[in-house]
């Protein structure tokens, strides 16, 4: 099995405020799969500290809750979306690197997040 790359903090909400971005609304168990897709794992309880990174988004008006435990992206400054894009695409290479992975099928999937 390949390893994980343990993720938090800003770098958490940043994968997370971006994959809102780039996908949509999103329930925290939708999160937390598509954080192991992307070869990140969270410490702790996972689902409170994916929802306590969202919570800080919240107040700083990047994500808002649609429903309990579903959230879809808000507003951000176009500055702010690039400074978080940059960031969750430099933490998934990183998670790409430690699990190994060299195959076209994920690279392709990483690439996805660019456009």
């Amino acid at each position: 099995m390949s390893e994980l790359y343990e993720i938090r903090g800003i770098g958490l909400r940043s994968v997370i405020t971006d994959h809102l971005f780039r996908v949509g609304p999103q329930t925290i168990p939708d999160l937390l799969d598509a954080l192991e897709y992307q070869g990140f794992t969270v410490a702790g309880r996972p689902a409170k500290t994916v929802s306590d990174a969202l919570r800080w988004e919240r107040e700083r008006g990047r994500v808002r809750l649609v429903r309990r435990g579903k959230y879809a992206p808000a507003e951000m400054p176009r500055t702010t979306e690039q400074r978080i894009h940059r960031r969750a695409m430099e933490l998934r290479a990183r998670a790409g690197i430690a699990a190994g992975r060299d195959d076209e099928h994920f690279w392709d999937r990483v690439a996805l997040y660019l456009d």
